[in-house]
């Protein structure tokens, strides 16, 4: 056994030299940006919630098990990778027993002889090879040159996929024959329990040199697959614990990141700041969070197949967003590493590949990719290893907006419209205080202060104070918290746009302008808690405003409404005999989490059927109209809201809910279209779910969108 230690040892040494320099080298290029001391503290403050965090999603598998068999399979050949990790500590045991004392019935102390470890990592193993061949049935299924850009496999590295799980299944059957061999020698440690081990000892013979050659197979296509791993995608077994430990959010996205240069929050009013370095312009500007999410992403294009553009034949893969970004990386590393001498010495090939932009038309990433985005998350949320697609997208597109100032022109509009009025539509701040007209009650419109009688500011946002169809939302809300005896009241003209859609634009320093504007007014009126209908508004009031100093406790008017109804304050009692279906919008349902509330209130409105749609609740569709595409034109691909509707009139319904202006609008658009070209029934309406609800309670007509 003294050859086979010596062998063993020798490729052991060799493997982990290779391994270790692969390493060194990810390290290097992911420091090469600037620092990200945010994740550090997050993950540093929120010890209970990584903990969670490790073992729901990656000891748990809890992304990945919602896609099965995939997830399954997965499932079950990560946990061989955990368990059978005592098999290697039995292998390097014989090996080295075996060359001391001439004897290789190395086994573990205390737990070794076991029969239920035995039986466990039989199990497993034979768990693995039942996962391998899923795995291959699965790609064979949706292989790019059976489903084309239908493949969620589309423009992954098909080749190095193929090649690892070649891999594994050479693990696999060296430890199934270095087990036997050892059943048959006398040199296993466990009497039962292995019942896959024992039954290939069966058909083979008994032989010492069979179970050394088994030995240095097995543990040589172990060390082979560890410097595969290093050097491919796969890299993910090591990272993804890594990467879910330093995500900005476990739980839902929320909250846009804030911009940071060198690892500081960005000071506009700094007069040393440097406006060339807003955003990301070229790969050295991503973060080691940024590089963590290129060398963890698996390529199994989960991210892709929910993408709603990607699903509207636009130009958007999330995936390819990572790979071509970790590509050019890789590509450079060399040369991002070099010191500014070496670099002056290299061609003018090299001195091109360094300064290739991130984003243009001969950039990393085309523009039509960068803005056909709409934040919507579908993306993250699917994502098993927790990569932060819209933070690449935004970075970039801050990049784009503030120092190159190349984003689409219709965007230009909006832009201005915010400056000059603190709206998008460009209309009066006079006009936001119109819809309480319509009411036959008093709304308590804030001079200064909010009165102590007040439980909630009523925030309205542009479209609910703005647009016709929103506005009835607007007026159902305000009616029904009447009808509650809720004290609310609201800003009127001291309202502006929270700055959500400048933000996801990528023109933060018109969000910053515009969320201290409306911090301020708050604060001073002495606001505490806040309702608001739009998902929009709800999201950057609750999630973003604290990272600018603005603190309250907001809510959004599906969850308050729901509340109600459970208290019996709102008592629905007039049937609606329709056969209704929800749409989730994004930034309420993916980004926050509030999926229950508004389908708890449709449940409670007498004669209500209601019916899913195929993609719902965290595998929602996205209407188009965020990440400010609201005010873009749809120019490439199918229009993402037309492919909602489609799906929603696959339900046969009477009516469409949703909770948000902006999906009532763009859903509302293509139903008015399908109408008019016959696809859809004239009585075929969008109404907001508050809509049903005050029709329910008072038992009139619903006024449509």
């Amino acid at each position: 056994m003294l050859w086979v230690a010596i062998i063993g040892l020798v490729m052991t040494v060799a493997a982990l030299a290779l391994a270790a320099r692969r390493v060194l080298f990810l390290y290097k290029l992911a420091v090469v940006g600037p620092p990200a001391p945010e994740r550090i503290e997050y993950a540093r403050n929120n010890v209970g919630a990584e903990v969670k965090a490790q073992l729901v999603e990656v000891l748990g598998q809890k992304k990945l098990l919602k896609w099965t068999p995939s997830g399954v399979a997965h499932f079950f050949v990560m946990w061989a990778f955990f368990i059978l990790l005592t098999v290697y500590i039995e292998a390097y045991g014989a090996i080295i027993q075996g060359a001391i004392t001439g004897r290789a019935n190395f086994h573990i102390p205390i737990i070794g002889t076991w029969p239920v470890l035995g039986f466990l990592q039989d199990f497993i193993a034979v768990a693995c090879l039942l996962g391998l061949v899923a795995f291959t049935v699965i790609r064979i299924k949706n292989s790019p040159k059976r489903l084309g850009r239908g493949s969620r496999f589309s423009g992954s590295h098909l080749g190095g996929a193929w090649l690892v799980l070649f891999m594994i299944f050479n693990i696999i059957w060296t430890l199934f024959l270095a087990r036997a061999a050892a059943v048959n020698t006398g040199n296993f440690p466990y009497e039962s329990g292995a019942f896959a081990s024992e039954a290939v000892a069966s058909i083979l013979p008994s032989s010492h040199l069979l179970e050394e050659i088994a030995l240095l197979l097995h543990i040589g296509f172990m060390l082979v697959f560890l410097v595969i791993v290093v050097n491919s995608k796969h890299l993910h077994i090591f990272t993804a614990p890594l990467n879910v430990m330093f995500s900005r959010r476990p739980d839902a996205m929320g909250a846009a990141p804030e911009m940071r240069i060198d690892g500081k929050v960005v000071d506009f009013e700094d007069e040393d700041l440097d406006g060339d370095r807003l955003g990301r312009g070229k790969i050295e500007d991503t973060t080691w969070k940024g590089f963590l999410d290129f060398y963890t992403c698996t390529e199994c294009g989960r991210c892709q197949s929910q993408c709603p553009a990607w699903n509207t034949d636009k130009p958007l893969s999330p995936k390819m967003l990572i790979l071509d970004q970790r590509d050019h990386a890789f590509a450079v590393a060399p040369y991002l590493m070099m010191s500014e001498e070496q670099r002056a010495h290299q061609g003018q090939d090299v001195l091109a590949l360094l300064e290739k932009p991130l984003v243009g038309e001969d950039g990393v990433i085309h523009p039509d990719v960068l803005w056909s985005c709409t934040n919507c998350g579908a993306c993250v949320e699917q994502c098993p290893v927790d990569i932060e697609h819209i933070d690449h997208i935004l970075d970039m597109r801050r990049y784009q907006v503030m120092v190159e100032s190349n984003f689409p022109s219709e965007a230009g509009v909006m832009v201005k419209n915010l400056e000059n009025k603190g709206n998008p539509w460009g209309m009066s701040e006079m006009k936001r205080a119109d819809w309480i007209e319509e009411l036959d009650f008093e709304v308590q419109l804030i001079d200064e202060k909010l009165g102590e009688d007040v439980e909630y500011l009523f925030w309205v946002g542009c479209a609910g104070a703005l647009e016709d169809r929103a506005k009835k939302t607007t007026k159902a809300v305000a009616e029904l918290l009447h009808i509650a005896g809720v004290k609310f009241a609201v800003l009127g003209p001291m309202e502006a746009c929270t700055g959500d859609p400048a933000r996801r634009l990528g023109m933060e320093f018109l969000f910053n302008m515009l969320a201290q504007q409306n911090i301020e007014t708050l604060n001073e009126a002495g606001v505490k808690k806040i309702v608001a209908t739009c998902p929009h508004c709800f999201n950057t009031l609750a999630n973003e405003y604290p990272q600018l100093g603005g603190t309250y406790e907001v809510v959004h008017h599906t969850q308050l409404l729901a509340k109600l109804v459970d208290e019996g304050k709102l008592v629905p009692v007039t049937p609606i005999e329709e056969k209704i279906t929800y749409h989730d919008p994004c930034f309420l349902g993916r980004h926050n989490k509030v999926y229950s509330q508004p389908r708890d209130i449709m449940a409670k409105v007498p004669g209500v059927k209601t019916q899913e749609m195929h993609r719902h609740k965290d595998r929602g569709f996205c209407c188009g109209a965020g990440g400010a595409r609201m005010w873009m034109e749809e120019r490439l691909g199918k229009r993402i809201n037309t492919e909602r509707v489609d799906e929603a009139l696959t339900t046969d319904p009477d009516t469409i809910s949703t909770a948000c202006p902006f999906c009532l609008v763009m859903l509302g658009d293509s139903i008015n279209e399908k109408k008019n070209s016959g696809e859809a029934k004239e009585t075929l309406e969008v109404v907001d779910v508050s809509q049903l609800l005050i029709k329910s309670v008072k038992g009139e007509p619903v006024e449509a969108s």
